[in-house]
């Protein structure tokens, strides 16, 4: 059982003693050879103190009295009283450290030292405090140890002395201590950092001043950099107002000097202020027949383009001629429409060689950023002009031609719209004072050709194409992609696979039989590749038989023929199958426009028994103009069965099906209105579409047939097609002027303005005994 004595205690305000501490205090402790030192807390005591022999009493100087006291072990306080000097005792239970000799404990001992060593370590310590560490055996007297640490609060230390179980103190001690190691880590690594960065700032500055040293030695000093930057500014010949503005900030970096974090964006600034070609501009070649020519020998056909640019040249003469100073809202700013693979990319190169211009090509599909166009200020890190100061300095002149590719196809989100900021450049009356965010100066933008190109003009949006010459594109005919291929493509293409003029020769009759059987498309892309495939054949050959590819004096010239067309393309891939799809009743021929060009569409409808009378089924991906189209056609056909021929019963318990093939393609608009009647009407009299007709127009409730656009390109489909008969709405019957005049001599069109002439013109004649028929 514990020993207990009764002790005098000692308060110890905000201050822990530990066992095996020696401490002087300034407080009488009478004759008592023992007393308790007990922590306190705003007048609260701790449960637990420490015993201490009193091993000296001492004067203090200025004569007051003090003990110096040792440490012997824990003491838990318990009861108190007052003695009759009327100072505080306690009844205290002794607690001495027991020495356990378990593993867990023997463990904790070595973890302990460990991460005190390191602590020492981190805080610097000369190696004195850890030997001393070292010397320490007993478990309990180490635990103890960490009331010496500084980082350690008074409620931990009292909690350390509270704390009588040996092995329970020593996970409490390591506990925090592990908290200060931590600590002390973080704070290393922020020391370390912040001394890195010091360091590094210190010796830039001392290489930078070095290297300012060199330079004055070496006479290339800031002033020989700003001297050089003048130098340059007097050439540029640069407006006024810009002259003004990059003397100011020229006269900013001189003040600032190389050191000054700004001077490099200063220097960036005025070095895209020199690299624009103010002054610079190509001398137009002004003869507008010189320039037909050079158009002519790079594309064929494309008269609208290039009869817009000899106009635009013929005026430049004029106004040269005639002493007229050029006027800055009168630039040329074209956009050709069209299907893809017809030559619109291409033919602004070919318009700049013409008038002897650079040419510059900006491809704006998928950009999203406003600052693509329009540059960003130079307060943002990185900050770049736009792409057309970009196009101005690749051109080297203030006059080029600038090919805007894809218009169509430019996006938005929450960095801008670029197609807002064309606006500006694209409009005459405002390009001559376009402002770029970086450079933050008027531009002159009327001396350049713009030329954009785009596939769509529904996605362009309003305002924009409002600003636009729009020239459209509607493919070619058979026999232009003929004369194409004949001129251009074969010719290319032959060079491109090693071949000489002399070793393979091609019939015009062939080459109109790989466009109509090969290619179903508005342009000519397909078409090259189709030759290109063929010829590479072809030159394999050759390469075959001359051994090392030389072709030998007596070699004889390969001529494509049907067989090698067919060995080298494969079977034949484009049928005219109008013929075979409206042989039976209720299939009609209609013509539509795509994203690449005018296509054939078949509709087919049919009928079966059901319950309901005249339900519709619509079939093959149709958007809702076009759903509403075929609504519109059964109820036109229902109102009008009996001058249709059509039994009065014919709708009573049947259902009908309209399906427009292919079924994976999305299809819509009203163009097909027309055609949805006559299948249904034809379905109904059991009379056959003629297999020559193909037709388009909107159809209202009243009969009535209302125009439709892209007639150029439908009617081209249905040439390539094989369709001899084109029936279209009566107002649309001066579009037909844009129709090539061989195509309109090989075909027969039909104006109309009700669905009845439709009706007429499209059926083969009704059979003698109609309504039998159709009962049937």
């Amino acid at each position: 059982m514990a020993d207990t004595q009764n002790l005098l205690i000692i308060p110890l305000d905000d201050t822990v003693v530990f066992p095996t501490m020696d401490v002087t205090l300034p407080v009488d402790a009478g004759d008592d050879d023992r007393v308790l030192l007990v922590p306190r807390h705003e007048g609260e005591y701790a449960t637990v103190g420490t015993i201490a022999n009193v091993a000296e009493r001492i004067r203090l100087p200025g004569g007051g009295r003090g003990v110096q006291l040792e440490g012997v072990m824990r003491g838990v306080a318990g009861a108190a009283q007052t003695d009759p000097m009327g100072r505080l005792r306690v009844e205290v239970t002794e607690s001495p450290d027991a020495s356990p000799v378990d593993g867990r404990t023997r463990e904790l001992v070595r973890e302990y030292r460990a991460i005190v060593e390191e602590i020492l370590e981190l805080r610097g310590d000369d190696g004195r405090v850890a030997s001393w560490v070292r010397t320490i055996v007993e478990p309990g007297a180490l635990a103890d140890t960490s009331g010496y640490a500084p980082d350690l609060t008074f409620v931990q230390k009292v909690e350390l002395l509270e704390t009588l179980d040996v092995t329970e103190r020593l996970e409490l001690a390591l506990r925090f201590q592990r908290e200060r190691l931590a600590e002390l880590q973080v704070r290393k690594r922020i020391r370390d950092d912040v001394e890195e960065g010091a360091g590094k700032q210190q010796r830039e500055y001392v290489l930078r001043k070095q290297m300012e040293s060199i330079r004055r030695e070496l006479g290339e000093d800031d002033a020989s950099v700003a001297d050089e930057l003048r130098t340059k500014i007097d050439e540029a010949d640069m407006p006024e107002h810009v002259r003004e503005q990059v003397e100011r900030e020229l006269g900013r970096l001189e003040r600032m000097g190389e050191g000054n974090g700004e001077s490099q964006m200063i220097r960036n600034y005025l070095d895209w202020m020199v690299a624009v070609p103010w002054g610079k501009r190509s001398e137009d070649d002004l003869d507008p027949v010189h320039t037909r020519e050079v158009l002519d020998a790079d594309h064929f056909g494309l008269e609208d383009v290039k009869d817009r640019i000899s106009e635009y040249v013929a005026v430049r003469k004029l106004r040269t001629e005639r002493g007229m100073t050029d006027d800055k809202k009168g630039g040329a700013i074209l956009t050709l429409i069209g299907p893809p693979g017809t030559g619109k990319t291409s033919i602004g190169e070919s318009i700049a060689k013409s008038m002897g211009r650079e040419f510059v090509r900006m491809s704006l599909g998928g950009i999203r950023d406003e600052a693509e166009i329009r540059g960003h200020r130079r307060t943002y890190i990185g900050a770049l002009p736009g792409r057309l100061v970009r196009a101005l300095r690749d051109a080297g002149t203030m006059n080029p031609v600038i090919l805007l590719d894809e218009v169509d196809k430019v996006g938005a989100d929450w960095r801008g719209d670029p197609s807002s900021a064309l606006l500006e450049v694209l409009d005459p009356a405002q390009n001559s004072t376009f402002r770029d965010h970086y450079l933050d100066v008027e531009l002159d933008l009327s001396e350049v050709i713009f030329i954009a190109t785009a596939n769509q003009a529904e996605t362009i949006p309003g305002p924009l194409l409002d600003r636009m010459e729009v020239i459209r594109f509607d493919g070619y005919t058979v026999a232009e992609k003929t004369a194409i291929a004949r001129d251009y493509l074969w010719p290319r293409q032959r060079e491109r696979n090693g071949l000489l003029e002399d070793e393979v020769a091609i019939s015009d009759e062939l080459l109109t039989t790989i466009v109509a059987e090969y290619t179903r498309e508005a342009g000519v892309r397909q078409l090259e590749r189709e030759l290109g495939t063929l010829l590479r054949k072809t030159a394999t050959r050759v390469a075959s038989s001359g051994g090392d590819g030389s072709p030998s004096p007596e070699a004889e010239t390969i001529v494509i023929d049907v067989d090698l067309v067919r060995d080298a393309l494969g079977r034949q891939k484009v049928f005219q199958e109008a013929a075979a799809r409206t042989a039976v009743p209720g299939v009609a021929t209609g013509l539509a426009v795509t994203g690449t060009g005018g296509d054939v569409l078949f509709v087919e409808a049919n009928v079966m028994p059901g319950k309901g009378s005249g339900a519709l089924t619509l079939t093959g991906q149709l958007g809702d103009v076009m759903k509403e189209s075929a609504r519109i056609a059964l109820t036109y056909v229902r109102a009008h069965a009996e001058e249709l021929g059509i039994a009065a019963d014919a709708f009573e318990d049947r259902e009908f099906h309209v399906h427009v093939p292919a079924g994976a393609i999305p299809k819509d608009g009203p163009s097909a209105g027309v055609t949805m009647t006559t299948a249904l009407a034809s379905l109904l009299t059991g009379r056959p579409v003629k297999h020559t007709v193909g037709m388009t127009g909107e159809v209202t409730l009243q009969g009535r047939v209302l125009p439709i656009g892209g007639l150029k390109q439908k009617v081209l489909a249905a040439h390539a097609a094989g369709l001899t008969d084109v029936i279209l709405p009566e107002r649309n019957r001066g579009d037909l002027d844009d129709v090539p005049q061989d195509v309109r001599e090989q075909m027969s069109f039909h104006p109309v303005m009700t669905i009845s002439e439709v009706l007429d013109l499209a059926l083969e004649p009704a059979p003698k005994r109609t309504k039998a028929r159709t009962k049937a």
